[in-house]
């Protein structure tokens, strides 16, 4: 297997070049095993090049209730009554731990990004 490392653009292009045309390879076949290979190493390429943030907790919010179509009443359960969601959604009170388990469970939003906003504002608080 002659795989070389992703250092460039150009590089990574050819990977994914190459990616794509492995894309049906059958599994445990030469072809699978090179194309394991070079995903692994454009991933790494990608990472570190282009690094993804976490999502805002209030963003990250708004996004999954709009893809679950959740009306202003069905956020109650996971955040408080309807003044208080108003508060949390436009940045006037803080997501407590009680209301980031909840969104957690109950709309699967990764706690990472809910704990986001609270340790952003437990630094800046110093």
């Amino acid at each position: 297997m002659d795989i070389k490392p992703v250092r460039a653009a150009n590089d990574d292009r050819a990977a994914l070049r190459e990616i794509d045309g492995l894309m049906d390879a059958k599994p445990r076949t030469p072809e699978a095993d090179r194309l394991d290979v070079l995903v692994t190493l454009v991933e790494a390429w990608e990472r570190r090049h282009f690094p993804m943030d976490v999502p805002d907790a209030i963003e990250a919010i708004r996004f999954r209730m709009e893809q679950q179509n959740v009306t202003p009443k069905d956020r109650e359960p996971f955040i408080g009554r309807s003044n208080r969601v108003y508060e949390v959604l436009s940045r006037k009170r803080s997501l407590t731990l009680p209301m980031i388990r909840r969104l957690h469970a109950g709309l699967g939003i990764p706690a990472e990004s809910l704990l986001r906003q609270v340790e952003a504002e437990s630094t800046t608080a110093w």
